[in-house]
């Protein structure tokens, strides 16, 4: 990717946006048992980190890793399951953190089966949401910003595994993307 993206969400306004969710988070799980956090690799990585750094409430972390993209960039519309959560979640209140919301599927298919588990509550938290994509039924309950059909990158995004790193959230334009 020859092109520096373009810029969409700045650095300074995710971690403004981060600090909002983590003391919202904070407050509505204050008082209650140790909160599991789990990460949706890959993307979720560097948004679960910001996003446990700054809560104020005892938590874990686990990681899941699904997969629902053929080839890069294409949602196949199947979801399946990579890599599975390593410790029991019975009884335990969990928070899936997602990089992005898109068709909603992924989001749908791991609230299903992590139902099954028993867990003593299920929430959501995704950094991003392309709400005019959705189109499997999911609450975000904490969610950081809606964008709109563009391609981005960066704080964990990619797009054929390049610009993960970049610490914004930045746009890649079809041309950029050969």
């Amino acid at each position: 990717m020859a092109t520096k993206p373009e810029i969409l969400i700045s650095e300074s306004v995710i971690h403004t946006r981060v600090r909002e969710l983590a003391e919202q988070i904070s407050k509505d799980y204050s008082g209650k048992d140790e909160l599991v956090l789990l990460g949706v690799l890959k993307g979720s990585f560097i948004f679960l980190a910001d996003l446990s750094r700054a809560l104020t409430i005892p938590r874990t972390i686990e990681f899941i890793a699904v997969s629902s993209y053929e080839h890069g960039s294409v949602p196949s519309g199947a979801v399946r399951l990579v890599m599975d959560v390593r410790g029991s979640i019975e009884g335990r209140h969990v928070l899936i953190v997602e990089d992005i919301v898109d068709t909603g599927q992924t989001l749908h298919y791991l609230i299903d089966m992590l139902k099954s588990r028993n867990p003593a509550s299920i929430r959501t938290c995704a950094l991003l949401h392309k709400a005019h994509m959705t189109t499997a039924e999911v609450d975000i309950d904490y969610l950081g910003f809606s964008i709109g059909d563009e391609w981005v990158v960066g704080y964990g995004l990619d797009y054929m595994e390049q610009n993960r790193t970049l610490p914004y959230i930045g746009i890649v334009h079809p041309d950029d993307r050969n």
